[in-house]
């Protein structure tokens, strides 16, 4: 499906562009190249020439994404996630029934050697550290905020697992699909079909980016979730 640019736009000025983007799209090109050739860097460049993502999210992640129009932009924005100024906030929904108050997680990560995921290292691993909030319990599911306070590939997934709160549909790091059968009591499933997940991608949605704007104004930009992600809340919030 060819995505139009404009529609994924939530603010734009002569700085910057800040897009809700959308699930099981690349950030930047990948080395495989997508049946259809997409990437949010590349839509970006065709929109403004000049365009250069300020950051990066996982290819089924959805949500905030920050791109800078001009390099004083992108060297504004870049020095603010050096200094961990910028504040991220995701949210995703987990398999079993968690209470977390400002619980953080301080564990080093990483890279596999065929770098397509992560892991907790200890001895040589990066420093890397997010701090979790329940913002609502269901049935055997958590929707929780994520405050990433670094920048690390996988680092949510992997923190999350280490808290036996993996997240629904994250299969690296030990998530499970979640059904309407696991949180609706009476539900029959019509003969001769098969049940399909609430969610078929990994439950994690960037909600929300603070940072400070060329003028010294500091903004927070939100992206609504999206419809998959959507649903699925929707769907455990009638089975609490």
């Amino acid at each position: 499906m060819k995505l139009d640019f404009k529609d994924l736009i939530v603010f734009e000025n002569e700085d910057y562009i800040l897009i809700n983007k959308p699930p099981r799209v690349a950030s930047l090109d990948e080395r495989t190249m997508d049946r259809g050739g997409q990437s949010i860097l590349r839509l970006a460049k065709a929109y403004h020439a000049d365009a250069q993502l300020g950051h990066r999210l996982d290819k089924e992640t959805s949500g905030i994404l920050a791109i800078a129009k001009n390099p004083e932009a992108y060297r504004h924005l870049a020095m603010q996630f050096e200094h961990r100024e910028v504040t991220k906030r995701y949210h995703a929904v987990t398999n079993g029934v968690h209470n977390f108050e400002d619980i953080s997680v301080y564990l080093p990560i990483s890279p596999l050697k065929d770098g397509t995921a992560v892991r907790i290292d200890r001895e040589h691993g990066k420093v890397a550290e997010t701090i979790f909030n329940t913002l609502q319990a269901y049935r055997t599911t958590t929707l929780v905020e994520c405050m990433p306070v670094t920048g690390r590939m996988h680092q949510i997934r992997v923190h999350l697992m280490c808290l036996k709160a993996p997240i629904v549909n994250d299969a690296t790091y030990g998530g499970k699909a979640v059904f309407l059968s696991d949180v609706k009591r009476k539900f029959n499933l019509k003969e001769g079909t098969e049940e399909l997940p609430l969610i078929n991608r990994v439950a994690l949605h960037a909600y929300s980016l603070t940072f400070t704007l060329l003028n010294g104004d500091e903004q927070t930009f939100v992206a609504p979730y999206p419809k998959d992600f959507n649903v699925l809340v929707k769907q455990l919030e009638k089975f609490v």
